[in-house]
């Protein structure tokens, strides 16, 4: 009987909680396959059996694990069941995929619900209604006819079971949501925050995507985002300005002569803030690959202590959710943290002229123990500088002042 016992994870982490079972008791389980979550106060990650066999299971979902306790066991002696293959279930999703592709749109988004009666399923495909906007009445939530007909009479209003539904629910707050709350917390009593704003006209910005994006992704297989401007605009202003790249360590500042930059990500467990490594020293391309990266992992909760940890600077895009304007919160122990939001056509005055320019309000959260008003002001304007003229960002300088040395 082999044990499997909690790993390892993180210096600072002592116990993990156990958020869902990926297998049964007693099923038959491959070598390396996946057995279940385990959910730290920084990261999500899985148990993998270390051999082959039937699966005994000794900590409950939701149980709270100390490093090191035993999470399950797994009988290695015991005989493969017969007629189960490893690659069956392998199949299965391939079979799925094909029939999801030959089924016409409306098909497809109708089948994605199994609850509905023939007769709900053809009107909801026929008037393009969501399985998800009806409330099935049926047994076990099965949708009927009358419940589509009364969602289709009003529209955006709750029907059935859940209409003037004062229902309340209370679920345990997970340990990534705790260390959020906390950290947050921590950063509003223990630092000096105040946010200081600009604005900045994405014009050149839009134009250069529009005319490369096609060339960029053929030639490096990702795509021209707005995510490696910014981030190479701040490694050129923090370079400028090293306060807004440090951070504060008892009674000394620690200075960083790379820069680090953590990019804020909404993932399916909370917030999580990857991070870019030497970011100064990365082109546009690799920018993008690894915000790619780091955001497709973060989405499948894949992220490592290491990728999610050493940050120098942070930079946040609350433009994806649609917000127009926020003060981000300091990313501690950092010092600094850049707000990204909606880029808005607005009437701007442009020689003389009022010309409508797609503009994006920016805000940089700062600590000002360590960082003064002057230095702030001065990096968010440098940083506007280089995102509105973009070709700044290949020497970091204008070309003309390079070349006379001013």
């Amino acid at each position: 009987m082999i044990e499997i016992k909690v790993p390892t994870v993180g210096e600072s982490i002592s116990e993990v909680t156990l958020v869902k079972w990926l297998k049964k008791e007693g099923e038959w389980v491959e070598r390396d396959e996946l057995l279940c979550e385990l959910e730290s106060e920084k990261a999500t990650f899985e148990l993998n059996a270390e051999q082959a066999g039937i699966l005994h299971i000794v900590a409950a979902e939701g149980a709270t694990l100390a490093i090191g306790e035993l999470a399950c066991k797994i009988d290695e002696t015991a005989a493969r069941p017969a007629g189960a293959p490893a690659a069956k279930a392998e199949e299965k999703p391939a079979a799925k995929t094909e029939t999801k592709k030959a089924e016409t749109p409306k098909a497809a988004a109708v089948a994605a619900d199994v609850k509905a009666t023939p007769v709900a399923s053809a009107i909801m495909a026929d008037k393009q209604v969501k399985a998800t906007d009806v409330k099935g009445s049926g047994p076990q939530g099965r949708i009927l006819k009358s419940d589509v007909l009364e969602a289709l009479a009003n529209p955006g209003r709750k029907g059935g079971a859940d209409a003037f539904s004062r229902n309340d629910r209370r679920e345990k707050m997970s340990n990534l949501r705790k260390t959020v709350s906390r950290r947050l917390v921590e950063a509003k009593n223990t630092t000096a925050m105040l946010t200081t704003f600009n604005e900045v006209d994405m014009t050149r910005i839009m134009e250069i995507r529009a005319a490369f994006k096609d060339k960029f992704k053929e030639a490096h297989g990702v795509n021209l985002g707005f995510m490696s401007f910014f981030t190479k605009a701040c490694t050129y202003a923090l370079a400028e300005w090293p306060a807004v790249n440090a951070y504060i360590d008892g009674e000394e500042i620690v200075y960083h002569d790379y820069a680090d930059i953590s990019i804020a990500v909404s993932a399916p467990k909370g917030l999580v803030v990857p991070v870019i490594r030497n970011a100064e020293s990365l082109s546009m391309a690799e920018i993008e690959a690894k915000v790619m990266e780091l955001a497709g992992k973060a989405r499948y909760n894949k992220l490592s202590m290491e990728e999610m940890t050493g940050g120098t600077f942070t930079i946040t895009n609350g433009g994806v959710f649609g917000s127009l304007m926020s003060t981000p919160i300091i990313n501690i122990p950092q010092s600094a943290i850049l707000g990204m939001h909606k880029i808005q056509e607005r009437p701007m005055v442009v020689n003389g002229k009022i010309e409508a320019r797609p503009m994006m309000y920016v805000a940089l959260s700062y600590d000002h123990r360590i960082i003064d008003g002057r230095e702030s002001v001065s990096f968010l304007v440098r940083v506007k500088e280089l995102l509105e003229n973009p070709e700044l960002l290949l020497i970091g300088q204008s070309p003309v002042k390079a070349l006379l040395g001013v």
